[in-house]
């Protein structure tokens, strides 16, 4: 479990997957360990903040005074053919080289699966003596059969003024063994409609919404003794902003709604600590080596149901975007 956390939540297959060869990539360079995990790992960032940034809505109408409602939401991002492997040119490397004498191919992502990628290292560590260390490239999350990036946390909505309702998000804090992750969120939606005179009459609600959500977690691997070192651990955080127009019908139990909107976003993942190289030409210490980051924006359109049972409320929907998104609400509140 707690594997298909670090991946999942702190998507670091690097953490995982990887952590097995961060000495033969550190081997290579911290030039050539950072350009790899940086492309290694960018499709999964994306992934997270595309779902991490989904749920905030199911239903145009704004609570009204002290209305609430309490939610427990969980979506997953089916991962696409072209996110699971990157074009690895070794023309753009320093050290690396392909084992079979290629200058590029696919390697898996963080979310990938292929297998057996050999590649060296090799240097003149002295007049006449060469030194060469093998690597093999880690595959991601499809070669244990999961292809989909999944998030799920409680949300918490309430009616304030007229037409305006706002929302928090969080994932329970996760403090196990040496794993640590946290999650939140705040956002605010705004009704329109509430301004139309008649308004009660309208049979659409249309309405708007800004919603911020951060993830923050580490690992901390000091104490496995892949590399020797103090102190080492991994850091990653995620931010995200989106920014949508919903419209839904105001029908008493089945309703429908959709919305249109933008996600901007930001991922970095701190390597951290003192490491000390013992193989190949680059054998050296290290202390905090490197940080890779991800951007991502694009657009973003959601169709979706809800139902209504008194207290109880069931909502479904789906995101097309970059990474397209499930999401499921179970919803319990008062109007």
């Amino acid at each position: 479990m707690r594997k298909t956390l670090l991946i999942t939540l702190l998507l670091s297959g690097f953490l995982s997957t990887a952590q097995q060869n961060i000495n033969d990539l550190l081997a290579a360079g911290v030039n050539d360990a950072q350009r790899f995990t940086n492309d290694y790992l960018a499709p999964a960032s994306e992934g997270l903040m595309y779902g991490m940034s989904n749920g905030w809505f199911n239903s145009a109408e704004a609570k009204p005074f002290l209305g609430f409602e309490i939610s427990i939401i969980g979506n997953i991002s089916p991962v696409k053919d072209e996110k699971k492997a990157f074009e690895l040119n070794t023309d753009v490397y320093e050290n690396l080289h392909f084992a079979d004498g290629k200058a590029s191919k696919q390697v898996a992502t963080a979310l990938g699966d292929i297998e057996g990628i050999e590649m060296y290292v090799e240097s003149e560590v002295a007049p006449g003596v060469t030194e060469r260390v093998d690597i093999t490239l880690p595959t991601g999350l499809a070669s244990e059969n999961v292809n989909f990036v999944p998030t799920a946390f409680v949300q918490l909505s309430v009616g304030l003024f007229k037409g305006t309702e706002v929302k928090a998000r969080f994932f329970p804090k996760v403090d196990s063994d040496d794993v640590k992750v946290g999650f939140y969120g705040f956002g605010i939606q705004h009704e329109f409609t509430q301004w139309l005179p008649g308004n009660s009459l309208f049979p659409v609600a249309i309405s708007g919404l800004v919603g911020y959500t951060h993830l923050d977690g580490s690992y901390d691997f000091t104490n496995t003794g892949i590399v020797d070192g103090e102190n080492q651990h991994f850091e990653t955080n995620a931010n995200t902003w989106v920014f949508q127009a919903i419209a839904s019908t105001k029908l008493p139990v089945i309703n429908f709604y959709g919305s249109l909107g933008y996600l901007t976003g930001k991922s970095n993942t701190d390597i951290l600590g003192t490491y000390k190289v013992q193989s190949g030409p680059f054998q050296e210490t290290i202390k905090d080596p490197f940080s890779v980051s991800k951007n991502t924006s694009g657009v973003r359109a959601t169709l979706g149901t809800k139902l209504k049972l008194s207290v109880f409320r069931l909502n479904v929907d789906y995101t097309f975007a970059e990474f397209n998104s499930l999401n499921l609400g179970i919803n319990f509140g008062f109007r």
